[in-house]
């Protein structure tokens, strides 16, 4: 049986464990809790025992069949789980097909491998194992369903949160779920009377460290030169991911952009904030309490720097992913720094 959404596992749990279960997908965080639920229900049930095999391309797959048919002397069920990619099972099909054929008593297979397509899930051994058990197919979360996984787990966690404070997460960890995970177990211990803030966010992100991102961004729009550099290298000394670093950076560059732009079409600083934060999901009071510095930023600078420094943004971005493995991200983010607090243009940046 293919269950529709990964959603929908832990009403399946509920109802009855089969004796097989296929959880694929190439999302770490969202397969292995799919196959922790699996594994709590089981054990609830009493599958004490549980054997783990990570395949390799000389993988004895008869030994699947021995030990499916040779409880341990301490354990009265078990779970047989074989993590393998779907392209790599290689020999395995033959014996997965005949377990599906004559699946054994007291044992559950739990079967993890890799992103399943239409045409391999029609594959005889594949289909006979499906029909006697359940597949999950776990599918990435994206961009724009980020905020609304994090709100999810938020409330799975008896947390509430402002929509404020979810869009940050969910622009901060663009698409990191493992780092979101991590951020709501953070949020849990600091959450007063389990309410989330945009502020609650922000001094989580920071980390409670001397220097944060945040600041580092009010610095460059400001034009503080000395403190902006003095900023980015206690970040660097503190082992702030220049991932994050640039995003904050990144992020008012995106802003400033759309403001300048507004105003050159004659529209005031709060009517160009108010639609600036609508555009991109920002608190408009937040906005206007900087809106000197963005003004400032836009007069040194113009649309044109403005669009250039973007530009360096996103050969940043490609850096960090290893697309220019010849630059240094530190050398031209503190460049973007920076230029955006106002030191003349670098040989790097022309």
């Amino acid at each position: 049986m293919k269950l529709r959404h990964l959603n929908d596992l832990p009403n399946q749990l509920r109802k009855e464990l089969a004796p097989v279960y296929i959880i694929a997908g190439d999302e770490p965080l969202q397969v292995e809790e799919a196959c922790d639920s699996v594994r709590s229900t089981a054990r609830e049930q009493g599958y004490t025992d549980r054997i783990v095999h990570h395949v390799d391309a000389h993988f004895p797959w008869q030994e699947i069949l021995a030990e499916a048919n040779s409880l341990s002397l301490f354990a009265s069920r078990q779970i047989i789980e074989i993590r393998v990619p779907f392209d790599k099972i290689g020999d395995g099909k033959k014996v997965l097909q005949e377990y599906a054929e004559n699946l054994p008593p007291d044992t559950l297979l739990l079967l993890i491998t890799s992103r399943i397509s239409k045409k391999q899930e029609s594959v005889k051994w594949f289909s006979a194992l499906e029909q006697r058990g359940v597949y999950v197919q776990v599918w990435p979360v994206e961009p724009h369903q980020m905020a609304g996984w994090i709100g999810q787990r938020l409330k799975r966690n008896g947390l509430r949160a402002e929509p404020e404070a979810i869009t940050l997460l969910a622009d901060l960890l663009e698409g990191n779920l493992l780092a979101a995970a991590q951020a709501v177990e953070q949020l849990k211990l600091v959450a007063d009377q389990n309410a989330i803030t945009l502020e609650t966010v922000r001094n989580v992100v920071a980390d409670n460290a001397r220097y944060d991102v945040f600041g580092l961004a009010d610095a460059v729009l400001a034009g503080d030169v000395r403190h902006s550099l003095r900023i980015y290298n206690g970040l660097i000394a503190e082992g702030t991911e220049p991932t994050i670093m640039l995003w904050a950076l990144a992020r008012e560059l995106r802003l400033v952009n759309h403001m300048a732009s507004g105003m050159r079409q004659g529209s005031g600083i709060d009517q160009v904030i108010d639609q600036v934060s609508s555009a991109h999901k920002q608190v408009p009071f937040l906005l206007k309490k900087k809106k000197g510095s963005y003004q400032g930023f836009i007069h040194r600078h113009g649309e044109r720097a403005i669009r250039e420094m973007i530009t360096k943004a996103a050969t940043i971005d490609r850096i960090l992913k290893g697309a220019e493995p010849t630059m240094s991200a530190n050398d031209e983010l503190l460049a973007l720094a920076m230029r955006m607090a106002g030191l003349p243009t670098p040989a790097s940046l022309v």
